[in-house]
């Protein structure tokens, strides 16, 4: 749901400069020694929303509704008093310069004293000379982290002194600078320089006596500009000369983009990119240097962007004056910004500073002059660098063949989408750069317990990078980024690495066996001239490999690159809607009328948008509700945002609805209940209130997994057990804990204690700590597998070596006997070779015999397969009865996943043999053989309770999956719905496969993609009740009914759930599609 937002543009609007009573001490020294000291910059007015009561009216009726697009909120007072008249003017008016508020009221989360610093971070000064008009952006932080945007025009003005109200001749003509700022809760920065603009030509024409009453109507007239909500839709108004657009967020989860996001490529290498991006992702302490002041924020807020979805949670100031340079003395991270004549003050006093100096384009440390940040990981950095080659930045050679436009709004149009579709690409190319840095992160989270494994990530990374990915798990900004992961928030960096994940990745995500490299994965990183492979747990996807990245440089357009890298379409297209024509006087009525006008627009608006189009017909209600409710209407206003719940409930302020309904008075709210939808509207409203409230604050905290100190009981290591990623079922931890505590009563050592007089058996935890280590080490080792070319043409692309033998003597020779999830074979030495064994189906015995050797007898494997005549033989010694055990149960669980046509069956087994392994390892003692079959399940199955599979179900049954995989115990399944797959629909728009939707309890909805029959998406949330029913409408609707009495609409192709139908009151338990197309019930 998109937060509550300020309704207008405007926040509130300052005016800065130097007051009458300095002028005239000014004018004083300036005739003693003809020059000026720097002079005291002061708070000349503040212009704060609501500007219009109703007491304000010419009816002087009185209401305490301000119909003003604003919040309500306390405001604090900053008052100037007058000691003595003012005698010094500006331009020829008589009348007094700049009229100074007895009482300034401003918003609360706006510091008037920084502001007076940061609207002239170079102090003012009185010129003989004049300057053209310039501006510079600001970005304020409050305690909370909340940011408030400010654009600062600065226009110079002659200052014309008076003797005994005559004009005084005798002094030189001097000028001095006035600041405008225009304060946003949304980074407007371009819309809001264009507005600035347009007012200064206007100023240039207007008395000194008005100047104070003409802010107030520019402030005024900002203040009736709604925010467009994320979509489709933009926010167009008239400024004369100028026509100003409001681009909207293009997805709920980004901010607002209204800066040109390629300025960072004009000014730095990609490498030195890269180092910035590496110095946010560590929280280092980074200054931003430059002799143009309005480069400093632009530049951050680019980089705020590009590392987007990790949030930078520190000081950020990109903007520091001269008078507050001591905050770089601060000891946490930061992001600040000076101008380049403090380069060596900064340097000189602090160590280990990240300093960036746009002019130059060069990041160096301030400790020496050799650049000391890490680099981005290699893998990663490699992919932005392609990306980077073919990014086309500058816009005159998109003029070249290009008419010359005559009006120049037509300019500024086609200007605005050539950069629209330029900051989309950076947007796909910067999100890129950081799925490829976190990729896999959700391998490596247990939702259940909220662990973070940080040791098995940071040793799923190439080695050469583990420095930088030491320093970033560590940071604030990582630990909110993985809270969201835990959160399972459904954003861009979510959608793109979905997009990003091969087939086989999706397939292995659903599975829980133990991570070893595929086939596949080999052949990818094989080098040919030795047939090695690097770490393979560590690939990222979509990276393209070293041979594609040396390849000859292929230019593209920017469609092309888009489809090969994108999340957001550029050529998306959108739609703008006009605002009427400002009110001229400042007056009640004046305003209601311009409310008029634009609700009028905006029913006209609704009226002529088609059905089939519900997002563009979302955003007209989501503006409509908006200005009705500040026009006073609440009742209308609920009823606009109750009709996004069929078009787009993704954008539903609920906050705001919330606000809403709480200043409902009485009469107002029982008109809202006699009608239906409002009254459920209203009961919802209350009861998502409650759950908000129930709900933690922080989202949920996050846990490092950690090895443990003391003894476990059986929850104790259940837990461990599960944070630790080897396992999640319930029955195999308990089977393990058996294992582990196995014969170890008869040791001198207290491992643990039986049932005997309440006590209960327990782990020790070096146990633990030798089992989980001997797990990860031989996953490890299992990265770094030899294997030759010629083996990896007779094994599958999805295969995967889990358990290697020693070098021994069998009846093909002598070789080690490699596992796979499908087959046994033999590498043979001396010359490479491969040698099959057998299939896991094909096995008809394994038994354990001993061959004669001199005067020993050595313990043998034999394996009867159906294929061969002849047995095979192997001299294991004492890994004998361990490949036995194993062997067995791959066997029965290959034969009972081909029985009940289950691949999770094989699955279980890999985790089975490989505990045996495993337990076998950490225990070494006399018993850990006995203690390993502990872990046989389905050889046991198989030979005591033989599971028959009916002979119907065996020749139709053709494929089994377990939506709850991710789960820890399994769930029951309420409703299935199959939906057809479409010929041409492209990968970006959701796929053309035919899909199963499975709903599963508490609103998760799975979704499989029913070619291959991998899971598509994680889970869809539609409420958290019970779903009843599923009904494929159309190609784009699926519906869905649930126990809340609501029906969600979800399309396939997207696999998004943002409308819902609210009419009716009891469980939705069936559907019945009739005959008519247009017609469903």
């Amino acid at each position: 749901m998109a937060d509550t937002v300020p309704s207008g543009l405007l926040e509130a609007c300052v005016v800065v400069g130097v007051s009458d009573d300095h002028l005239t001490e000014l004018c004083q020294l300036q005739g003693k020694d003809g020059e000026l000291p720097p002079v005291e910059v002061e708070v000349l007015q503040v212009h704060a929303p609501p500007f219009v009561k109703r007491e304000s009216s010419c009816d002087g009726l009185d209401s305490s509704h301000a119909p003003a697009f604003s919040r309500a909120q306390r405001r604090r007072s900053f008052k100037k008093k007058r000691e003595r008249p003012v005698s010094a003017n500006i331009d020829s008016a008589s009348q007094s310069a700049v009229a100074t508020s007895e009482d300034l009221s401003v918003p609360q989360n706006i510091d008037l004293m920084a502001l007076q610093q940061l609207c002239f971070p170079d102090g003012l000064r009185i010129t003989n000379e004049s300057r053209e008009d310039s501006y510079h952006f600001l970005v304020f932080t409050d305690v909370f982290g909340n940011q408030t945007h400010g654009v600062v025009a600065q226009y110079c003005k002659p200052v014309q002194f008076y003797q005994d109200g005559n004009r005084s001749s005798k002094l030189p003509r001097l000028y001095t600078t006035y600041s405008i700022c225009v304060i946003s809760k949304y980074p407007y920065y371009n819309a809001l320089r264009d507005c600035l603009s347009c007012f200064l030509l206007q100023l240039k024409t207007v008395r000194m006596s008005e100047f104070e009453e003409t802010v107030k109507e520019f402030s005024a007239k900002l203040a009736l500009v709604p925010i467009p909500p994320p979509g489709q839709l933009h926010v167009v108004f008239n400024l004369r000369p100028l026509g100003i657009e409001l681009p909207s967020r293009l997805d709920a989860d980004r901010p607002v983009v209204d800066l040109d996001l390629h300025l960072p490529f004009l000014c730095f290498q990609p490498k030195q990119i890269l180092q910035i991006i590496s110095g946010l992702l560590m929280e280092r302490r980074l200054v931003f240097l430059s002799t143009d002041w309005s480069k400093l924020t632009l530049m951050a807020e680019c980089f705020m962007i590009f590392i987007h979805p990790l949030r930078w949670q520190h000081p950020f100031v990109p903007v520091l004056s001269r008078q507050m340079l001591d905050f770089i003395m601060a000891p946490t991270a930061y992001l600040m910004g000076c101008h380049t004549f403090h380069f060596d003050d900064v340097t000189e006093e602090i160590e280990d500073l990240v300093l960036i100096d746009i002019d130059r384009g060069t990041v160096i440390s301030s400790s020496s002059s050799t650049p000391e940040v890490l680099d981005v990981p290699q893998a990663a950095k490699d992919c932005f660098l392609f990306r980077c080659e073919d990014l086309q930045l500058h816009y005159d050679l998109e003029l070249c063949n290009s008419s010359t436009h005559t009006d120049i709004n037509d300019v500024r149009a086609h200007r605005r989408h050539w950069q629209h579709t330029l900051n989309t690409i950076i947007m796909n190319v910067t999100m890129e750069l950081i799925v490829n840095i976190f990729s896999d992160v959700r391998e490596f989270l247990n939702y259940e317990h909220r662990v973070f494994n940080s040791e098995e990530f940071l040793r799923s990374r190439e080695p050469e990078d583990h420095n930088i990915y030491k320093k970033v798990l560590d940071t604030h900004i990582f630990h909110s980024f993985l809270r969201d992961r835990l959160n399972k928030r459904d954003d861009a960096f979510t959608r793109m690495e979905m997009s990003n994940r091969s087939e086989t990745r999706r397939i292995r995500a659903m599975t829980e066996s133990p991570r070893r490299p595929t086939v596949e994965e080999i052949r990818k990183f094989s080098r040919p001239e030795n047939g090695l492979h690097k770490r393979l747990g560590m690939s990222m996807p979509n990276l393209a490999d070293d041979r594609v990245l040396n390849a000859p440089v292929r230019h593209m357009s920017m469609k092309t690159m888009f489809s090969q890298c994108g999340t957001w379409n550029p050529s998306r297209s959108i739609k703008t809607f006009k605002l009427p024509e400002f009110p001229p006087p400042l007056a009640f009525q004046y305003v209601q009328n311009y409310y008029s006008d634009l609700i009028s627009q905006l029913t006209k608006a609704i009226a002529m948008a088609t059905p089939d189009d519900s997002a563009l017909l979302a955003r007209y209600h989501y503006l409509r509700g908006l200005v009705n409710s500040v026009a006073g209407r609440r009742v209308d206003a609920l009823g606009d945002f109750q009709s996004l719940y069929k078009t787009d409930v993704d954008i539903f302020p609920s906050q705001l609805v919330n606000t809403l309904v709480d200043s409902l008075p009485a009469e107002e709210r029982q008109t809202a209940e006699r009608r239906t939808e409002l009254k459920r509207l209203i009961s919802r409203v209350k009861r998502d209130n409650e759950r908000e409230r129930a709900r933690t604050l922080d989202g949920g905290t996050v846990k490092r997994f950690e090895l443990p100190k003391k003894h476990l009981h059986l929850d104790d290591f259940v837990r461990r057990v599960q944070e630790s990623g080897i396992v999640k079922d319930l029955g195999t931890i308990r089977r393990l804990f058996d294992a582990l505590t196995v014969g170890l009563e008869a040791t001198s050592q207290s491992v643990f204690y039986l049932e005997v007089e309440g006590q209960q058996k327990q782990v020790d935890p070096e146990i633990f700590c030798f089992f989980y280590n001997f797990w990860k080490e031989t996953e490890a080792a299992a990265q770094d597998v030899e294997l030759p070319a010629v083996v990896l043409e007779h094994l599958e692309s999805n295969e995967c070596v889990y358990k290697l033998s020693s070098s021994v003597k069998t009846s093909h020779g002598v070789g080690k006997i490699a596992m796979t999830q499908r087959r046994l074979f033999l590498l043979t030495e001396g010359r490479p070779g491969y040698v099959e064994i057998t299939k896991f189906r094909d096995i008809e015995d394994v038994k354990i015999s001993s061959a004669a050797f001199l005067l020993l007898r050595i313990p043998s494997l034999k394996i009867k397969t159906s294929l061969r005549k002849e047995t095979f033989e192997a001299n294991l010694k004492s890994e004998c009865d361990l490949w036995h055990l194993m062997i067995k149960e791959m066997w029965a669980g290959r034969k009972m996943a081909d029985d009940h046509k289950d691949p999770q069956f094989m699955d279980q087994t890999l985790t089975n043999a490989l505990l045996m392994d495993a337990v076998v390892g950490s225990l070494q003692t006399q018993k850990a053989i006995y203690a390993a079959s502990k872990l046989s399940y389905f050889d046991k199955m198989k030979s005591e309770v033989p599971m028959m599979v009916p002979k119907t179900t065996s020749e139709t049954l053709k494929h089994k999956i377990n939506p709850s995989l991710d789960v820890t115990s399994p769930q029951a399944v309420d409703v299935l719905c199959y939906t057809p797959g479409q010929l041409g629909v492209a990968d970006l728009d959701g796929g053309g496969n035919p899909k199963l939707w499975c709903a599963m309890g508490d609103g998760k909805v799975l979704v499989f993609d029913a070619a291959s029959w991998s899971m598509q998406h994680s889970s869809v949330q539609v409420g958290a009740s019970r779903l009843n029913c599923m009904l494929a409408v159309n190609s784009q609707q699926l519906w869905i009914g649930s126990q809340d009495s609501l029906i969600y609409i979800i399309n396939p192709r997207s696999t998004s759930c943002n409308k819902h139908l609210t009419e009716h009151r009891v469980a939705v338990t069936g559907f019945a599609l009739e005959e008519r197309a247009d017609k469903f019930r």
